[in-house]
């Protein structure tokens, strides 16, 4: 058996059936591995971690993407994982793997895009490591803290809204237009470009929710479909939610009018947050985001990590992709 045979989250649940079994429990760990970061108690709170890797060839594109941005999208992917958590970003670790011909003036633009990202939307780089490699790749660890409590992918219930913090489909477009090698200064073209390489991550937008009392989140990393499956998974769920309700990237639909839906239904990296709430608790969290979020579904009883997507007809819609597998060579 490879580990295409497995795929990705198959992997880590063989792997965290090995740790869990020779370590057992650890005092004071409060989440391990399976959501957005892993959390612990402190004296004075919670802390989580996460990490996050980017390979040459793999999460990007080095001859299409500038290294500003190659660096922005690191720092921004694992503050991502923090505000599904619901916390403060902190400190930063950066590991980078680079063959010997690598350009310095690279690297200069990586970590400016890096510290543009944490200037604007937290955490600090305190440290890391460099290594030779065959190939380039940058990992950013990065740890977040709470005085309260974290939102996890454990605790959604039937009967919950299922909502989103804004529109997808615009990273999984500028994918898109790069792989079709299509160039152009247009405006909705750049704005596709745009969120594909910068995509905000949603640090406030996390605190808030988590303060209006939301205890059911996760970050929309690997695409829409596939994260529900695992927080649906997570909760002993299953939800549906409903195609035309999806917010759509403005640009999304402008440049691929036939797969804006597919686009943001299984496209990754928008980095918006996902959450489950009852109704009476959405009008309070409609006060305190800045933009309102979009309810798209409910969550049911079912098979647990079972999501429908209904078309306008109310008919389950087949994908022949429900998100991102990093090791498999066919669809998930």
């Amino acid at each position: 058996m490879n580990v295409e045979d497995l795929g990705e989250f198959g992997l880590i649940e063989r792997l965290q059936s090995m740790i869990d079994a020779r370590q057992g429990t650890i005092n004071g760990l409060l989440l391990g591995i399976g959501d957005d970061a892993a959390a612990w108690k402190t004296v004075t709170g919670t802390e989580v971690a996460s990490t996050d890797t980017m390979v040459a060839g793999v999460h990007f594109l080095p001859d299409k993407m500038p290294w500003d941005a190659i660096g922005w999208k690191a720092i921004a992917s694992n503050l991502s994982d923090i505000a599904a958590m619901g916390c403060e970003p902190r400190f930063a670790l950066v590991t980078l793997g680079l063959p010997p011909e690598t350009p310095v003036a690279w690297l200069d633009a990586l970590y400016e895009g890096m510290l543009d990202c944490t200037e604007a939307h937290g955490g600090t780089i305190v440290g890391g490591d460099i290594v030779a490699s065959p190939v380039f790749f940058v990992t950013v660890s990065l740890t977040g803290f709470t005085t309260g409590l974290v939102m996890t992918r454990a605790s959604a219930k039937a009967g919950d809204r299922i909502a989103v913090t804004g529109a997808l489909g615009g990273s999984a477009g500028g994918l898109q237009l790069l792989l079709e090698k299509t160039s152009g200064d247009e405006p909705v073209t750049t704005s596709l470009l745009e969120a594909h390489f910068r995509p905000v991550p949603q640090v406030a937008a996390g605190l808030a929710l988590v303060r209006a009392g939301i205890t059911t989140a996760i970050d929309l990393s690997d695409g829409l479909v596939g994260d529900l499956e695992r927080l649906c998974r997570a909760s002993g769920v299953a939800a549906r939610i409903e195609a035309d309700a999806v917010p759509l990237h403005p640009a999304l639909a402008k440049v691929f009018p036939n797969d804006s839906i597919q686009l943001a239904l299984t496209g990754g990296e928008d980095y918006q947050l996902l959450f489950t709430a009852e109704e009476a608790l959405l009008d309070k969290v409609r006060k305190v985001l800045p933009d309102p979020p979009v309810v798209i579904g409910t969550v049911v009883e079912g098979e647990p990590g079972q999501v429908d997507v209904l078309d306008e007809q109310g008919n389950i819609m087949v994908l022949p992709l429900t998100g991102w597998d990093h090791l498999r060579k066919s669809p998930a």
